[in-house]
């Protein structure tokens, strides 16, 4: 049976729920231009990156002419760091954390978000040291659901697939983790819990039903 040695978290919807205030703001916004924007339209983009799913250019299809990006960009920003300022981490998260460098296991975050926006958030929330890699967007070729930063992960921690698990929330985070080859628990947030998680190796309502004492890779 293999040992536990490295815990890979996907960060938006997995260590803050920042995916929720994101769509719901984006929500309003289109819907000043009097369109609905469906979360199985939004959901393309939920855990990879703009190219998947471009809020903007749906908005522009949609009512049939450019509108100003940089200015709902900015506003869009400007709302979603004032619903995030005082965000707790998501249930068990702190918990899981402190628990896995206890166990002496490695940790590390593969997030298809940019390097500044998840170092910020970890700095705020006291976990950053707790880290021994940080793998993002500019880090790799593709995001998820490409395999690409799990498997960058996996090699700056120096351990295989077979010896870690990944902690994702999204359909597109959980098929980069299984295209890396690594154990896959989905912890759905309320925007993913409405999605198709269904490929994980594992469910769990929260990180508060994670006992890393007890948990056991399956044998390969």
């Amino acid at each position: 049976m293999p040992t536990l040695k490295a815990i890979l978290f996907d960060f938006d919807g997995v260590i803050i729920d920042s995916e929720t205030p994101e769509y719901q703001i984006w929500q309003s916004t289109l819907a000043r231009f009097g369109v609905r924007l469906p979360l199985h339209e939004w959901a393309r983009g939920v855990g990879s990156s703009i190219e998947a799913f471009d809020p903007l250019t749906y908005l522009e299809e949609k009512i049939g002419h450019a509108v100003d990006r940089q200015a709902l960009l900015q506003e869009h920003k400007t709302k979603l760091m004032k619903a995030l300022q005082d965000q707790p981490p998501l249930p068990g998260v702190q918990e899981t954390i402190l628990n896995a460098c206890r166990l002496g296991l490695r940790l590390a975050i593969a997030s298809s978000s940019s390097k500044t926006w998840v170092t910020s958030h970890l700095e705020k929330l006291g976990f950053i040291s707790c880290f021994h890699a940080i793998c993002t967007r500019e880090d790799v070729p593709e995001v998820k659901p490409a395999p690409h930063l799990y498997n960058l992960a996996l090699y700056r921690l120096g351990v295989h697939a077979s010896e870690a698990i990944v902690i994702e929330d999204s359909p597109n985070g959980i098929l980069a983790a299984k295209q890396a080859g690594i154990f896959c628990i989905a912890v759905p947030n309320p925007v993913s819990s409405q999605l198709d998680i269904s490929g994980a190796n594992l469910i769990l309502p929260s990180l508060e039903h994670l006992d890393l004492s007890r948990f056991q890779l399956p044998d390969e």
